[in-house]
């Protein structure tokens, strides 16, 4: 099997796309689904948000699987202009509208509040307020116009499936020596 990496140019335009439940639902690429968001921190807010950081990461190492319904490859955060504006980057394996409804449900079940909440105009009411959710993220997204991907279209499930019988296979060739 030969894995070729690829890349998909990406209008600009919208108007193509099939409409979801949230707007338009843009095509798996070779990087899978994702989208970026920018926008800016509510002032006096920057270290409440640099601090979910690590409150996140501790959370995964309680519970691992905690961001697990949410299909992540990677997730990017990034402060930006000393501090007053954010960037959220997710790659991800489901379409917009079922990434953003499981991210309401995942976080409003956890008891961890998004760290979202620190930007300015996001919905206070985002846990009982699914599309005032998605409002934001839509009116704050920006759209890829390429996206690339090293081993294109494979699922987050598949990587690790593979990454199992990679490992299982070493151990038998280990324990044949």
């Amino acid at each position: 099997m030969e894995i070729k990496p690829q890349a998909t140019a990406i209008p600009k335009s919208t108007e193509h796309l099939e409409r979801g439940k949230y707007g338009p639902i843009f095509p798996k690429t070779p990087a899978c689904y994702g989208f970026t968001i920018v926008a800016n921190i509510k002032q006096g807010h920057s270290d409440a948000m640099r601090a979910y950081g690590p409150r996140i990461a501790e959370a995964l190492k309680t519970n691992p699987g905690l961001l697990a319904p949410l299909k992540l490859h990677y997730l990017r955060w990034v402060l930006f202009d000393d501090d007053t504006r954010f960037m959220y980057q997710g790659i991800f394996d489901t379409d917009f509208d079922k990434y953003t409804e499981d991210a309401v449900v995942l976080f409003t079940q956890s008891g961890i509040n998004t760290a979202f909440e620190h930007l300015e105009g996001f919905p206070m009411d985002w846990k009982t307020n699914t599309p005032a959710f998605i409002k934001f993220i839509r009116d704050h997204q920006c759209n890829s116009f390429l996206e690339y991907g090293e081993y294109p279209y494979f699922t987050g499930d598949e990587i690790k499936k593979a990454l199992k019988i990679k490992a299982a296979l070493a151990e038998m060739l280990e324990q044949m020596q």
